[in-house]
This record gives C-alpha cells, sequence and structure tokens, in this order.
C-alpha cells in the first residue's frame, strides 16, 4: 500500500512538472515568414524594433525561449515579414518559421542532398520563392531566410 501512494505521489509530481515546465517554456508567438503582422501592436518587452531602409521596413529583434537571438524583417508599408535572421545556442524550427514556404525549402534541401552539394555543418537553399542558409555546429547555430524578392543578402545583418 505505502509503496503504491509512493508511486501515484511521484507520478503526480511528475505531471506537475511536466505542465509547469511547458507554461514556462511558452515564448510569445511570431509569425511565419510571408504572414502579415499588425505594425500597431507595441512589440513585447523582451524585443526591441528599430526602422531601416529611410522607413521603408522595420527590423524587430528578440529571443526565443532556447536562448537564439531573432531578427524579424518586417515591410513597412505591407506589414508583410520579408526576412528572418538568426544566431544563438539552439536551432530554429524552420517548418514553423518559413510556414508556407516550409515545402519549398524542404523539396530544395532534398535536391541538395540528393546532389551531394549539402555541406556538413551549413547549406544554402535557393529557390524561387525562398532563400534558406543554416549553418553551425552543436550550441553555435546561425542561418537566414528570406523571400527573394527585391531583397538582396546585404540588406540582412
Amino acid at each position: 500500500m505505502r509503496i503504491w501512494r509512493c508511486l501515484q505521489a511521484s507520478r503526480a509530481a511528475a505531471s506537475a512538472c511536466l505542465f509547469s515546465c511547458l507554461a514556462a517554456g511558452a515564448a510569445p508567438a511570431h509569425a511565419a515568414l510571408g504572414d502579415t503582422v499588425a505594425s500597431g501592436l507595441p512589440p513585447t518587452p523582451a524585443s526591441t524594433t528599430q526602422t531601416l531602409a529611410g522607413g521603408a521596413a522595420r527590423m524587430t529583434s528578440y529571443v526565443d525561449a532556447g536562448g537564439t537571438h531573432f531578427n524579424e524583417y518586417i515591410a513597412a508599408s505591407s506589414g508583410e515579414i520579408f526576412a528572418y535572421v538568426w544566431q544563438g545556442p539552439t536551432p530554429p524550427d524552420l517548418d514553423v518559421l518559413l510556414g508556407r514556404y516550409a515545402a519549398a525549402w524542404r523539396s530544395g534541401a532534398a535536391a541538395l542532398h540528393a546532389s551531394g552539394r549539402d555541406g556538413l555543418h551549413a547549406a544554402r537553399v535557393d529557390t524561387p520563392t525562398v532563400v534558406v542558409e543554416s549553418g553551425g555546429h552543436m550550441r553555435s547555430y546561425i542561418g537566414r531566410a528570406w523571400l527573394p524578392a527585391g531583397v538582396s543578402e546585404g540588406d540582412l545583418r
């Protein structure tokens, strides 16, 4: 009987720990590449925003729950996110970050791998709709993803 109570108590403690970790790990939601963000919304307390290209775009910087720093580039006129740049100890979930462009990225990455042109620590997937550069090694990941229409590599930092 005593063992059964200890087992029940440990299961309850494990469940409570799991739910509290999930709640603590919840980060503010950010939109995917190509999505539109409301321009009137203030940045979260953990983010900073600066204006770029004479007001044509703005860059919002934030850190996710894993400690990775992101720069999110947003067109001022449309509110569309046209690029992301990241650097940090954890890689981003590219399926979430790329949103509707994730399928194009996956097929481009598969073609790169099939041709043997993918690198061990870095890769560049260049499709007509999205460009993704990612690289690094354990605890040091970098990358950027952007919509190629009207954006050059030098515009992103």
